[in-house]
Parts: structure tokens; C-alpha cells; sequence
């Protein structure tokens, strides 16, 4: 496959590995102040995955194989399976940041993999392991930003949810690797971002990393999505995945859904797009996922100052669930699944 090199769109990066610690770019603190974290253990990881200093599931599911790598750092063990078992407390804290991210687990599981038939130098097989998993979702973005934008007229216009980019990947994005991707080939004329509330994903992070980038974005308010579809500016929405179902059912940040279902309304194509390390072929549908709830202040405050009254309640659901029957084309490295269900799914479980 012909891919064309993208890199005048690619500038950001969310996570750096030293040789002593992994650096993570402080995303709560963006737009304004661009900090890098230093984590020098397993547990600062599992803190930074946990408190959103990094978040996007690829670069949670990297952040976690190298965070295995500082808990390898402490442990005294002659052969892999041994230091398996010594660094399984320190796998399943990381495991525990996040649940609903099928990355997270996904990339544990390889690093466990590494470990079960390693000799003496199991130290340096966990650290090409971890540097094996970050260059291959940079070289799966980019083919997937191929494949999407092909997808994609030329002149449309697209809009996309939260923060699927750099900052959520080792480098170019998911959904919004698509939409570099179609800039770059001259086949997206307009973009526009949500807000993504109440993080602000959107606002904070989609519409500074592309003007990182040069790619000109629009940002609306999340309740401003319907009249932006009805209005006929856009043509896709394209968004990113934090788990794929066997039958195609996706789970995305909270809101996700109500665009999909605008979208199927006004005639809006949806995308998801998402790496193949994102579907899960042992959860049949949306329904089995356990989908993650964050402190209800967050809801009741922005910027750390309180803007609703003493005594409201708020309920704050971090992803929802779109059915696989809103989605028109699933789209990973490994090729394009349009109208998923659960039979044209199975070419995730055949290949």
C-alpha cells in the first residue's frame, strides 16, 4: 500500500521514554502550559493513567508497557516466568487505572506474553516489547488514516468527538489521523470539534494539537451538533473507540452515542476508528461492558471552581454505547468493515 508521508500534519507527541523514565505530556494542564510528567515507577503510571495525565486508549495501553518496564526495574529474577510472577501486583494496578480501555489489558497481555518464554535477559525483552507496542500504533495510525479519508469525498466537511489524535496515540491519531490524513490528500474541507465536556477534550486538546499542525478546526458546543448536521456543513462524524464489540457495537467517550444517532437522522455518515488491538471478540455486544464512572464534581465545577449550586446531585458516566446498526464503516490497520455486525465482525477472529 502507497501511504503518503504525513509528517508536516504530525508534530505532537503525548509520551517519551528516557532509558530512566517515561515522560508524559501533562494533558490536564493543556492548552495553556505544556508540561511533561516524569514517572519513574509502575505506580506514578497507573496515577498519571488514572488522574488523565495521559488518556486515549492506545497511548494508556503504551504508557502501561512502559510502565511495566520501571516495575521490571526493581525485581531481582533469574528467567521471565520468574519475574512474571513478581511484577503480576504491579500488571494488575495498571490493569486497574482504567477499565473500560480494552488497550490497557491488550497491552499487558503482551507484555506478559514476552516474559512466559524469556531467558536471562528478560529486562531488555520487556523493553523492546514496550518500544515494539509504541512504534506499531504509529505505523497503524497512519495506515489507518489511509484507509478512512479514502473513505471520504473530497470537500466535506467532518466533525469529530473528544481527542483521538497525537495526544491519544504514540503519534498521528485514530479518528483524527483520518482527518490529517484527508487534509493532506485535499479531501476535507472543514472541521469542526466539540467541546467534549465536562473534560473539554475537545476544546483543550483536539483544536490545539491541529493548529499545532497548521489544520485549520472550528469548535461548537456539544449541544450544537444538530444543528451543525442539519445545517448540511458536515458529511462524516468521525470518532474513535475505546472497545469494539464482536457484533460492532462500540463504547466512546460519553456523547458519542447522541451523535450517532443525529448523524443516522440527517443523513451524516459515522466513522469509528479505532486500532485492531481496540475490538474485543469475547464481548458480544455494548451491553457486557462495564462502562466506567469518574467523581461527580467534575460535573460541578470547572477549572477547580465550583459552577452549580450546594446540594445538586450529578451523575457522570465517563463512555457510552453506540450500536453497531448507527455506524456505517469501522475502520483499523487491518482494513475497512462497513456496516458492522456481527458476521462481517468476524474477520477480526479469522485473521
Amino acid at each position: 500500500m502507497n501511504i503518503i508521508d504525513y509528517g508536516r500534519y504530525d508534530h505532537v507527541r503525548p509520551l517519551r521514554w528516557t532509558g530512566e523514565a517515561l515522560d508524559l505530556l501533562d494533558q490536564r494542564v493543556l492548552p495553556f502550559d505544556v508540561t511533561y510528567l516524569a514517572c519513574r515507577s509502575s505506580d506514578a503510571v497507573a496515577e498519571a493513567i488514572r488522574n488523565l495525565v495521559v488518556r486515549g486508549a492506545p497511548a494508556i495501553g503504551i504508557s502501561a508497557a512502559w510502565g511495566v518496564v520501571l516495575a521490571a526495574r526493581a525485581v531481582q529474577a533469574a528467567s521471565g516466568p520468574e519475574a512474571a510472577a513478581r511484577l503480576e501486583p504491579a500488571l494488575q494496578r495498571l490493569n486497574a487505572a482504567r477499565p473500560t480501555a480494552v488497550n490497557l489489558a491488550w497491552a499487558l497481555a503482551r507484555m506478559r506474553a514476552s516474559l512466559a518464554t524469556a531467558g536471562t535477559d528478560w529486562l531488555q525483552v520487556l523493553e523492546r516489547e514496550a518500544a515494539a507496542i509504541e512504534a506499531g500504533d504509529l505505523a497503524a495510525n497512519r495506515a489507518m488514516g489511509h484507509l478512512g479519508a479514502a473513505l471520504v469525498a473530497t470537500g466535506s466537511g467532518v466533525l469529530t468527538h473528544c481527542n483521538t489524535g497525537s495526544l491519544a496515540t504514540a503519534g498521528f491519531g485514530t479518528a483524527l489521523g483520518v482527518i490529517r490524513a484527508g487534509v493532506a490528500e485535499g479531501r476535507i474541507g472543514r472541521v469542526f470539534a466539540t467541546e467534549t465536556r465536562p473534560w473539554n477534550q475537545g476544546a483543550r486538546l483536539t483544536v490545539w494539537e491541529l493548529q499545532q499542525d497548521g489544520i485549520d478546526a472550528t469548535l461548537i458546543a456539544d449541544s450544537a451538533a444538530a444543528h451543525l448536521m442539519q445545517t448540511g456543513q458536515v458529511q462524516w462524524v468521525i470518532v474513535g473507540a475505546d472497545r469494539i464489540c464482536a457484533n460492532g457495537d462500540t463504547a466512546n467517550k460519553i456523547g458519542t452515542c447522541q451523535l450517532a444517532i443525529v448523524a443516522k437522522h440527517h443523513g451524516v455518515k459515522f466513522m469509528v476508528v479505532a486500532p485492531a488491538s481496540t475490538v474485543d471478540m469475547d464481548t458480544a455486544d455494548g451491553s457486557r461492558i462495564d462502562i466506567e464512572e469518574r467523581d461527580p464534581a467534575e460535573l460541578l465545577s470547572a477549572r477547580g471552581m465550583r459552577t452549580v449550586a450546594e446540594g445538586v446531585r450529578a451523575w457522570n458516566p465517563v463512555f457510552d454505547i453506540t450500536p453497531h446498526g448507527l455506524i456505517d464503516a469501522i475502520v483499523t490497520e487491518r482494513g475497512v468493515v462497513e456496516r458492522p455486525d456481527a458476521t462481517r465482525m468476524r474477520v477480526f477472529s479469522e485473521s
